[in-house]
């Protein structure tokens, strides 16, 4: 986002992305840059998130950290907002309530900034909790990559990984993790084998559709 970009009165800006785009990274950034543009800031995240440093601050996979608030709902961001902030910042908003996407948009009337970030698809690629609808209705939208960890393409999945291999469609929808549980991949190298295909040993890297093909 440019360091310019202004809106009369309050906006929404969404960051989204799979695990390892730097979705975190950007949301601090813009955080740092609201705080030497002397802005009153808070930050929230949800309490699932653990890694890294803790439930108490919003991390990135290269170790940058910034103090957040844990809450586990929507509910809890609108009755702890400081009168005073003027800019509000949410990190991992997947994993709230969809009630978020209200909340959001009843900042933005009353004139704060609000940048939430979030992983947009769940590890099977669909659309991951209140994301869609944040995504609708924000002003500014930025998509993130990663990179491929086996072609090297833009990765747009998350590949989940339960003892190295690929989780079943059945799997639980939210399972937080990091490099242990998770791999960027790119739309071809996603592997979320159905039920009946997890019955099949598909090799490591392979995905099913090309098993398909090969006759496997």
């Amino acid at each position: 986002m440019s360091g310019s970009f202004q809106i009369a009165g309050g906006w929404i800006e969404v960051v989204v992305g799979v695990m390892f785009s730097g979705k975190s990274e950007e949301l601090m950034r813009r955080v740092r840059r609201a705080i030497i543009a002397r802005k009153r800031i808070q930050v929230f995240k949800s309490h699932l998130d653990e890694r890294y440093a803790g439930v108490l601050a919003v991390s990135s996979h290269d170790g940058r950290t910034i103090d957040a608030f844990p809450v586990d709902s929507s509910a809890q961001i609108a009755q702890r907002i400081d009168p005073t902030a003027q800019v509000i910042a949410i990190d991992e908003a997947q994993f709230l309530d969809r009630g978020i996407v209200q909340v959001a948009a009843d900042l933005a009337g009353r004139g704060r900034r609000v940048i939430i970030a979030g992983t947009d698809t769940d590890f099977r690629g669909e659309p991951f909790g209140p994301m869609p609808d944040l995504l609708a209705t924000a002003e500014l939208v930025d998509k993130l990559h990663a990179i491929c960890v086996l072609c090297g393409a833009p990765a747009s999945r998350n590949q989940r990984l339960i003892e190295g291999r690929p989780a079943s469609w059945d799997s639980p929808t939210i399972m937080v993790g990091g490099h242990e549980s998770y791999e960027a991949r790119c739309r071809a190298c996603h592997v979320v084998p159905r039920c009946d295909e997890s019955q099949v040993a598909i090799p490591f890297g392979v995905t099913a559709e090309g098993m398909r093909h090969s006759g496997r």
